[in-house]
């Protein structure tokens, strides 16, 4: 008979996503770590960049630094519990902890989708209405869009994480390198219909954002064709955000029917990739893609390193000659 967890402080729950032998643990350490901190300064970089410089501070800007911002958090719901799990050979996570990032999780995936469902407004009034593109992207129109986006994805996660702490649990064991919703609702041990139904009505939300952002693409690349200027306004604004689109959403939909169909006797390195990639990819390579297609943004960043350099040179000469007088 299976037991019922009753109460949720007496719950760890274990993780088996991880495979290491003491050989590679110190690798995949480092690897890690260094994957961590170069996905942080990319986001922090370009939000930074973004804010110290008031010609950036436009509509397309401003949601941009709001798709790094977010990157961030997704990052750092997964990386710091899988480096201290590898670190100290720990595959176990308490209640609390497991709630934790399952909302943090659920907060960066649905902020990501709601935030390029607005980029892709933004595009299309760009590109398609450029002649009205000022007086109806306000900045207070834009600003009240980024705290739309928040809002809406602060009340699916309280939401989402409301039906599952009501659950009580039969179960510890979770098949992943991290907790998420739908994991350990399968270790509920009530009808989960609830729960389903809820799913279902994200999903729904989910696909109707897609298909706002596949009209308003149609529309942008009609648009585009007519005239040199609105094919290069279109590959440096536009193909970026639909690379980030596509890997994100491909990822999120193989992980989401793993989790839903998925055996657990498949291969360990695949299922962990398949959870792992929306969570690491995405907050990696939306600075870098960003950065190099957007002029304003690739221009700043040689500038305050060529500054940056420049200042430090007096220094280093400094230091130099201080060398070869004590030699």
């Amino acid at each position: 008979m299976t037991s019922q967890y009753n109460s949720s402080r007496e719950i760890v729950f274990v993780l088996h996503g991880l495979n290491l032998t003491q050989t590679n643990r110190h690798i995949y350490l480092v690897f890690t770590l260094i994957l961590y901190l170069f996905t942080i300064f990319l986001n922090l970089a370009l939000v930074v960049t973004i804010f110290l410089k008031e010609m950036l501070r436009t509509p397309m800007y401003l949601f941009l630094c709001n798709l790094c911002f977010n990157g961030i958090i997704g990052a750092s719901a997964f990386y710091p519990k899988i480096l201290h799990d590898i670190l100290f050979d720990s595959h176990v996570i308490t209640y609390s902890g497991c709630m934790t990032q399952i909302f943090f999780i659920f907060l960066y995936v649905h902020c990501e989708f709601t935030n390029l469902t607005v980029m892709a407004y933004d595009r299309y009034v760009a590109i398609c209405k450029p002649l009205h593109y000022h007086s109806i992207m306000t900045i207070r129109k834009v600003w009240r869009l980024i705290l739309l986006t928040w809002f809406l994805s602060w009340m699916e996660c309280i939401i989402g994480c409301v039906l599952l702490v009501r659950l009580p649990l039969c179960g510890v064991d979770i098949d992943k390198l991290y907790c998420s919703n739908w994991v350990v609702v399968k270790l509920s041990c009530v009808d989960t219909s609830l729960n389903n139904l809820y799913g279902l009505i994200l999903t729904f939300l989910n696909f109707s954002q897609a298909i706002i952002i596949l009209i308003s693409y149609v529309n942008i690349v009609k648009a585009s064709l007519r005239s040199q200027a609105g094919m290069r306004k279109f590959m440096q604004t536009c193909l970026p955000h639909m690379i980030t689109l596509a890997n994100c959403s491909i990822s999120v939909f193989f992980d989401s029917m793993y989790a839903h169909y998925g055996s657990n006797n498949s291969l360990l390195a695949l299922r962990n990739i398949m959870a792992v990639e929306f969570l690491v990819l995405p907050p990696l390579v939306n600075p870098i893609i960003y950065g190099m297609n957007l002029n304003q943004i690739r221009k700043t960043v040689k500038t305050f390193f060529k500054r940056r350099v420049v200042a430090l040179m007096p220094l280093v000469s400094l230091s130099f000659h201080q060398l070869e007088f004590q030699k």
